[in-house]
């Protein structure tokens, strides 16, 4: 259902991160649509999910709808902790006209398989929206295991998996149990091609973020079957994936945003600003690859 090259945005701030900047956020969405994204993933990780509120989640989400004006799908960032909160997001996505919800693995909480399990069967009940759930227990501290996700899978709505484990082992099995029809998306910019090559359809990226042509291009290159090209841009970017975790995600992506001009690069804390050190190597990632 949710293939090619799909963004998670940032949130952009103003008023040094005071308010969202829903002016700024709508541009966005028109550069990533005039370059080739299939679908905008508002109010991820990447953006910044866990310092705003209800009422600016709803906000990000019902901008980044209207901005898109169908010319992209939007997988609405929707997930929690509280599994009650979770349903509450997701059913707004749905009445705001959401393509789709990007769920994540509670956090903190550490439930168990059968708990990860129970968390979206609730949420699907609740809310008739593609789901889209995402395992990347390097954030939330819980990994769902191929069979728990084999499980999930046959869950009403649900379609596909976002994975950030950085597992192809864990991968391949997912991949197996759920079978040809389940969307295996790559959480995980450096390993969008070897996700591909074992029957992947796309990833929710990071760095699409300022280079987004270059990873429509890679992926649409690699479904179209030709591999050289996407196999050169693989590693045309992976200098700079590699400088967009330098430090913990948004930070890198925020820091090069601002420096190409394209936000005021405000984070919440507890983001805080890059380190000198890091501000360097990140400067001088962005000048090799031309964006500054």
């Amino acid at each position: 259902m949710f293939t090619g090259s799909m963004v998670a945005i940032v949130t952009p701030f103003k008023d040094n991160g005071a308010c969202v900047d829903s002016k700024k956020l709508q541009e966005l969405v028109g550069f990533q649509i005039e370059n080739g994204t299939s679908a905008i993933v508002p109010c991820g990780t990447t953006g910044e999910s866990a310092t705003l509120s209800i009422e600016e989640h709803e906000e990000v989400i019902d901008v980044v709808i209207r901005a898109a004006k169908g010319k992209a799908k939007v997988i609405a960032g929707t997930g929690s902790n509280n599994t009650q909160e979770a349903i509450e997001l997701t059913t707004h996505a749905k009445k705001a006209g959401a393509d789709g919800a990007l769920i994540i693995t509670p956090y903190y909480n550490k439930p168990t398989q059968e708990g990860i399990y129970q968390h979206f069967k609730v949420i699907s009940e609740a809310a008739d929206i593609p789901i889209v759930a995402y395992n990347i227990a390097s954030r939330t501290g819980t990994n769902i295991e191929p069979r728990t996700m084999a499980r999930i899978s046959k869950i009403k709505n649900v379609v596909g998996v976002k994975e950030a484990s950085g597992n192809l082992n864990q991968m391949s099995e997912t991949k197996l149990l759920c079978g040809e029809d389940f969307d295996l998306i790559s959480g995980d910019d450096s390993l969008t091609m070897p996700l591909l090559a074992i029957g992947g359809c796309g990833i929710i990226s990071v760095v699409a973020n300022i280079v987004p042509k270059d990873v429509s291009d890679m992926v649409g290159a690699f479904l179209g079957g030709d591999i050289e090209k996407a196999r050169e841009l693989h590693y045309k970017m992976l200098p700079l994936v590699k400088a967009m975790f330098i430090e913990t995600n948004p930070i890198p992506v925020k820091t090069a945003m601002g420096m190409m001009g394209m936000l005021e690069p405000a984070l919440r804390l507890p983001m805080c600003s890059i380190t000198e050190e890091n501000r360097k190597k990140l400067e001088s990632a962005l000048k090799d690859y031309g964006l500054i």
